[in-house]
């Protein structure tokens, strides 16, 4: 196998395996659309496997002989190598072999102007597969965990965590997909008319759903993924841009991701530390980012009103907003009361209850919880008990609020996010003491 990158630099074990996460995230669905392209889409499977060697591979050979100085290019290669071999292997590809490999041939070295024609030549490839992923005849549940696992590189924890289900479930919702697909021969097309309209929810509902999980990951070390956030908004954008997908709810999910992508180097320390809103410096907030978005939520208007519009109405007030004094919560406050109406949920509500302490203080916050917690929900989500937490310390509960915020510590599993709550914790707890001591 020829590899791409004649010097290799040598780097330790820990670095390797998250540089190849990094490419697994921004590779894998280049990749695998294309072999999909190349294959058929009732092959989806073996352009999964494919890529996933190729990974592996990459994650046997670097540590030993070390990273070329063109990882992805190094991917694509080794990917392409794997291909030829099934090709001039297998006998279902007998009949197209020659056409296939005069394909696979083409495929870019690391030359920049081939890699760039070769990015220019996959846009499509990524919208078909999105959408062949999200055909009606895949339940819901496993459109959104095929396309985040093939598009867009989601191991099957993360995946179980966004769905806060269990990785088996997660596996056989995978398998169904992959089934439905092959019986099916759903066609590898970007659809029109009626079938687009009804694919096009759940493709956004995937992008959303990937963006949260850079956003805020659900477990490791750090708070944020830029990766998967840049990839979202790369997909959103080829969407926004495709005649199939220029439509205005589109835009506004967009506008969200652009809002909310401007503060993420804001949004933690040098050292990792979450930093809140009022804590962030808002001169490292992307302005060029703020002003994209305004254009997309502008286009976004000519449609009729949906969540992603609200939220992106939402974030744009804290975007625009020149300190955290100058939030205009009564506007968060009233879009929250809408996005309750058109999609209601316990997180919605939780994120209201937020906006009522910002303008009426904790113990307005916590009566706002007390209506949440009736249903019981989100009993055991974290950033419940963490709300009540600084509600409670906020309104001089120390004891209740040392409480509720060890609950979130136990429910947690991000580390950044863990040690702000212990830090939070112990100030309860320290406030506690003190209240104890001077007999209040």
């Amino acid at each position: 196998m020829s590899e791409v990158g004649s010097e290799n630099e040598v780097a330790p074990s820990g670095d390797i395996a998250r540089l190849t996460e990094h490419l697994f995230r921004r590779e894998s669905g280049k990749l695998i659309s294309v072999l999909t392209g190349l294959f058929g889409s009732e092959r989806l499977q073996l352009a999964e496997d494919v890529v996933q060697e190729a990974l592996i591979r990459a994650l046997k050979t670097w540590p030993y002989y070390g990273v070329p100085q063109n990882p992805a290019a190094w991917l694509t290669q080794t990917a392409k190598n794997l291909a030829l071999d099934i090709v001039r292997r297998e006998k279902v590809f007998r009949g197209k072999q020659p056409a296939l490999i005069a394909t696979l041939e083409q495929w870019p070295s690391e030359s920049e102007g081939q890699v760039a024609a070769f990015e220019s030549e996959i846009a499509d490839d990524r919208l078909r597969l999105m959408f062949t992923c999200c055909h009606p005849a895949i339940p819901q549940d496993a459109q959104i965990a095929l396309a985040l696992r093939t598009l867009c590189g989601f191991g099957v924890g993360e995946i179980a965590k966004a769905f806060l289900t269990s990785e088996a479930a997660i596996e056989k919702r995978l398998v169904r997909a992959r089934q439905r697909i092959r019986e099916l021969r759903i066609p590898f097309e970007i659809p029109a008319g009626e079938a687009l309209a009804e694919r096009l929810d759940s493709v956004l509902h995937t992008l959303y759903l990937l963006f949260n999980e850079g956003y805020k990951a659900s477990e490791g070390e750090s708070l944020v993924k830029e990766a998967l956030c840049e990839e979202s908004v790369r997909l959103a954008a080829l969407l926004a841009a495709h005649p199939a997908g220029n439509h205005p709810r589109t835009h506004a999910l967009l506008a969200l991701f652009l809002f909310n992508a401007a503060r993420l180097s804001a949004r933690t320390d040098d050292d990792g530390n979450i930093l809140r809103l009022k804590e962030q410096d808002r001169s490292r907030w992307d302005r060029n980012m703020i002003a994209k978005a305004l254009s997309h939520l502008q286009q976004s208007a000519a449609g009729d009103l949906t969540a992603y519009h609200l939220q992106a109405g939402i974030a744009a007030c804290h975007a625009l907003a020149p300190d955290y004094n100058a939030t205009d919560w009564n506007r968060i406050l009233s879009l929250y009361d809408q996005l309750q109406q058109v999609e209601p949920s316990p997180i919605v509500a939780l994120n209201r209850a937020v906006a009522v302490a910002e303008l009426h203080g904790a113990e307005a916050g916590l009566s706002a919880l007390k209506q949440l917690e009736k249903d019981g929900s989100l009993a055991d989500y974290h950033l419940l008990h963490a709300v009540r937490g600084e509600f409670e310390l906020r309104a001089g509960k120390f004891v209740a609020a040392a409480k509720s915020l060890r609950r979130a510590l136990e429910l947690s599993s991000l580390n950044s996010e863990r040690a702000f709550l212990e830090k939070l914790m112990k100030q309860a707890e320290i406030q506690s003491q003190g209240s104890k001591q001077s007999g209040a």
